[in-house]
């Protein structure tokens, strides 16, 4: 199986080929930096090269091909005013391209199955971008591979045992309390009301990702609203939890690139070790932001 994330970045496709056992052959991404910069229909004709692309890949790997049934697409990062321009080019981007490679894959004769899209993204991150050190976006399109192959993402035993552990939630929930009043006070700050009001949501996001940690607190994650779609385990909107509770609380970001260490929290549960790690870069970098600003000139 040739799955492929159309909708990591309107700048690259992530691909992963994935055998008839579910696991991961080869990947690798396509770039579409091409189209900076283009008219349509310039970006017309690169998207049917790119198309082309795929399928010969596909057919040199003897693949059929899967891709997730997308009604939107992401917009990508927040507060910098320019989301919904983003989103429209990143959604004719995606579709344009979707149409190609379904026309293409019918005239090769290619079959081309299209999976749900829930939580391919976050399971890729989570599951396999620490173990087999992959970016996300190629994780992303192995997982749509799997599912396309009738596969369930089975969570790792350390990370169910994670959200069953008092302390970490405890220790999550507090750092989204530290998360919230820093971004508050940032909101009292700004002037510009257009990244007033892109702070007003991640003040909003804060809000909502303290009650998931609360919420995992308040009872045992496998007594849930039932089983969450692409996963063995009947959770309370499990990943979600895990995202907020690893990603957010633990690494301390919303938006990253490197998962390898959360590899620590995978093999050995090794959530302290990780913290420690954290706060250990960030007084680094504060350190380094110090002597750059005001000792440069000693």
């Amino acid at each position: 199986m040739l799955s492929l994330d159309l909708n990591a970045s309107p700048l690259h496709i992530a691909y992963a080929q994935v055998d008839k056992k579910g696991n991961l052959n080869s990947f690798g991404e396509i770039t579409l930096s091409e189209i900076i910069n283009k008219d349509r229909n310039q970006i017309k004709q690169i998207l049917w090269e790119k198309a082309d692309q795929i399928i010969e890949l596909a057919k040199e790997k003897g693949k059929a091909i899967a891709i997730e049934k997308l009604n939107r697409v992401n917009k990508g990062q927040r507060g910098d005013g320019k989301g919904k321009l983003r989103k429209r080019l990143h959604y004719w981007i995606y579709k344009g391209l979707t149409d190609k490679i379904k026309a293409l894959a019918r005239r090769e004769g290619i079959e081309v199955a299209e999976v749900n899209p829930a939580y391919t993204s976050v399971i890729g991150e989570l599951r396999y971008c620490p173990i087999y050190n992959i970016t996300k976006d190629i994780a992303g399109a192995y997982v749509i591979g799997r599912r396309a192959l009738g596969f369930k993402e089975k969570a790792p035993k350390n990370y169910k045992e994670l959200l069953k552990d008092k302390e970490f939630l405890t220790y999550s929930l507090e750092g989204l309390k530290d998360m919230y009043e820093e971004t508050k006070a940032r909101y009292g700050q700004e002037i510009n009301k257009y990244k007033r009001k892109a702070i007003k949501k991640e003040l909003y996001s804060i809000r909502k990702w303290s009650i998931l940690i609360s919420q995992s607190l308040k009872s045992e994650p496998e007594r849930g609203l039932g089983p969450l779609y692409g996963t063995s385990l009947s959770s309370y909107h499990f990943w979600q939890v895990l995202k907020v509770a690893l990603v957010i609380s633990l690494l301390g970001k919303l938006f990253i690139r490197d998962f390898s260490l959360l590899r620590r929290v995978v093999i050995s549960k090794d959530w302290k070790g990780v913290a420690s790690q954290v706060s250990s870069l960030s007084v680094w970098a504060g350190v380094q932001s110090i002597g750059s600003q005001d000792f440069g000139n000693f």
